[in-house]
């Protein structure tokens, strides 16, 4: 027997001896480690769209590595770390000392805030945009400059630059690019004409998590600055479109001097050796890729159809997530509960909208169907 199937083998027994009445490994895992079919099992319970999560689950190559990788579950994972790190600097060609990884792209986010938390340290953000960065900054009392979005939802960067010309402190600019929870786009070209015009005490960190679902030609990535400049960080994870989310692992990439600099407040063996493994055989699948991102567009399509013939405002997007007018969203989230769907929380100061993930075709279609149920209702 080799290596590999004695490890499925071993890992399947244990599981199923460990757990009474537990459902055996290859029920557990699809794909080729599950049903013939290769068909998505979804567990039991309501359709979960409220946290972008990928419906589909990690990869196949990303579940074969992690049973590979049960044999080192007792070593710590540097010589993962080491290996996923190299991987991922020949990807975006980058020096390995310009990756940083983390606990999922919220750790690598809590890093930067950390690294520049000082007094008298300027954060400046859009809103609504991601709440993490905010929430890091809270314990340090940093100054935070809120700024609103423009009416088409993009960052209103002269508003943001202007917060920075006011301040001879370090600044910290936040960029979510796609942005969250609107899913919409700040031009790329706008982004870059502030990166290569400002003064060195202002320190751009661009959260990229949602790059991959997007191929419109006003984006591209921030990661062309990082090798010239110590301004720039750039923040992925591995919890979008490689279905990750459980798993925990994201990572920086900057400047070796300001990845040094980050990688300071890093937690010791923040990354563990599954998510190391899977995260390493999840960059080189790219028919996984393709699928999540075909799968991801016809259910976006689905429901941004469903919305457009009910007449319901929805927010352009660019990600795996659609915002869209609902008046109320907590009382929203209660009467789609009530079809077993979950959806997103709510976001201030845009209480009146309801974030939506995207789940499968047949997901989207349920939702679609209680969307007419509670416009027959009166609900919407």
């Amino acid at each position: 027997m080799e290596r590999r199937d004695f490890l499925r083998a071993g890992v399947a027994a244990a599981a199923a001896a460990a757990v009474p009445g537990s459902r055996a490994a290859a029920d557990l895992f699809p794909g080729p480690l599950g049903p013939a079919d290769g068909s998505f099992r979804q567990a039991d319970g309501p359709i979960r769209l409220n946290s972008n999560e990928n419906p589909l689950g990690i990869a196949p190559s990303a579940r074969m590595a992690i049973l590979e990788a049960v044999g080192d579950a007792n070593r710590y994972p540097g010589a993962y770390a080491r290996a996923l790190q190299e991987r991922l600097a020949a990807y975006h060609r980058v020096d390995r000392e310009s990756v940083v990884l983390g606990n999922g792209s919220t750790e690598a986010l809590q890093m930067v805030v950390q690294a520049v938390a000082r007094p008298g340290t300027r954060l400046v953000i859009p809103h609504p945009t991601f709440e993490h960065v905010e929430r890091y900054a809270e314990p340090f009392r940093l100054e935070l400059v809120k700024v609103p979005l423009l009416g088409d939802y993009a960052h209103d960067l002269e508003r943001m630059r202007d917060a920075t010309r006011r301040s001879s402190r370090t600044v910290l600019v936040y960029i979510c690019n796609p942005n969250n929870p609107t899913g919409s786009l700040t031009r790329s070209a706008d982004v870059d004409a502030w990166i290569g015009d400002a003064p060195e005490n202002v320190l751009f960190l661009v959260d990229e998590a949602y790059w991959h679902y997007t191929d419109a030609p006003s984006y591209t990535s921030a990661l062309r600055w990082v090798q010239d400049r110590t301004n720039v960080v750039v923040v992925r994870t591995f919890s979008k479109i490689y279905g990750m989310a459980g798993l925990r692992l994201g990572y920086a990439v900057a400047h070796p001097e300001t990845a040094r600099k980050v990688a300071a407040y890093a937690s010791g063996s923040n990354a563990n050796v599954l998510a190391l493994a899977a995260g390493d055989a999840s960059l080189e699948d790219r028919p996984y890729l393709r699928e999540s991102r075909r799968v991801n567009d016809d259910g976006k399509r689905i429901l941004e159809d469903g919305l457009d013939e009910l007449g319901i405002e929805c927010i352009p997007s660019h990600t795996n997530f659609v915002m869209y007018r609902v008046e109320d969203t907590n009382e929203f989230r209660d009467r789609m509960r009530e079809h077993d769907i979950l959806v997103g929380r709510p976001f201030p100061p845009m209480l009146a909208y309801n974030r939506t993930s995207i789940g499968t075709p047949d997901q989207m279609h349920r939702v679609v169907e209680a969307l007419h149920s509670l416009r027959r209702a009166g609900h919407v």
